[in-house]
């Protein structure tokens, strides 16, 4: 496990399921590193010096998985190991490509409780299908979503046609910020009943209950502690139901033990 941190992507997998994914971070990698020609038609012609081979054979290796290791312990030459490891696993794409196939055609937009679930799984689906070869364009995706609107949003497709986008990220901008405004437009809208009114400040509340408590005898030396100010007729709930001036009140009743 601590090796695995050291790793620049993930490892080639035994089954060779990641194999698709792993060869491209591989190439970007040792483009990166200056050492993508090593590999760009790999040829026993290959102009790559000696020791560049060495250095991409110790970093492909290092991303093996260790049983995968194990298998090639015997195989020094950078050019039998990148042919190998093609033969043996690059009929993934006769995998992957039937299903994301599948996919692309049941994506539906209606399908999806949000527009970004939706766009990732057109992502998703997209990558698939372009690590296998095929040609996925801003064009097909848009004509993939517009047909599968909801029958409700019949007319807003239309709209959104009307409107001419060239590029999928636009479009799918402009949703993901429609879909955003209704959410707020729908917590605004369940906040509290149409037509009434808000309820009153709580500050406001309780500054007022304060002013007309104050000038009543909290004690018995006032002379009103029975009185409208401090008594037990004082018992009535408050129309508010303020927590804080409940707690107040309580405090005025237990300051009269005798009462």
């Amino acid at each position: 496990m601590a090796n695995l941190s050291k790793l620049e992507f993930m490892a080639l997998d035994i089954s060779g399921k990641n194999y698709l994914s792993w060869i491209l971070d591989a190439v970007i990698h040792l483009d990166a590193m200056g050492l993508g020609n090593t590999i760009k038609d790999v040829n026993p012609l290959n102009e790559a010096s000696s020791q560049e081979k060495a250095k991409v054979m110790v970093f492909l290796r290092h991303h093996l998985d260790e049983g995968l290791k194990a298998e090639y312990l015997i195989v020094k030459d950078l050019t039998d190991l990148w042919n190998n490891l093609k033969e043996r696993h690059d009929h993934q794409k006769m995998v992957i490509l039937p299903r994301a196939r599948f996919d692309w055609l049941h994506l539906r937009l209606q399908d999806f409780k949000s527009v970004s679930e939706y766009n990732s799984a057109m992502f998703k689906i997209t990558s698939q299908l372009k690590l296998c070869g095929e040609t996925i364009t801003d064009e097909d995706m848009l004509e993939k979503t517009f047909p599968t609107f909801h029958a409700t949003n019949m007319l807003l497709q239309q709209q959104y046609r009307e409107k001419g986008f060239k590029k999928y990220c636009k479009f799918i901008s402009c949703l993901l910020v429609v879909e955003q405004n209704n959410e707020i437009l729908m917590k605004n809208h369940q906040s509290r009943p149409t037509g009434s009114s808000p309820f009153p400040e709580v500050n406001t509340t309780t500054s007022n209950y304060n002013g007309r408590g104050s000038n009543h005898g909290r004690g018995r030396g006032h002379g009103r502690g029975r009185g409208r100010g401090g008594g037990r007729h004082n018992n009535r709930p408050n129309n508010n139901n303020n927590i804080s001036n409940h707690q107040k009140w309580e405090n005025n009743k237990n300051s009269h033990p005798n009462d």
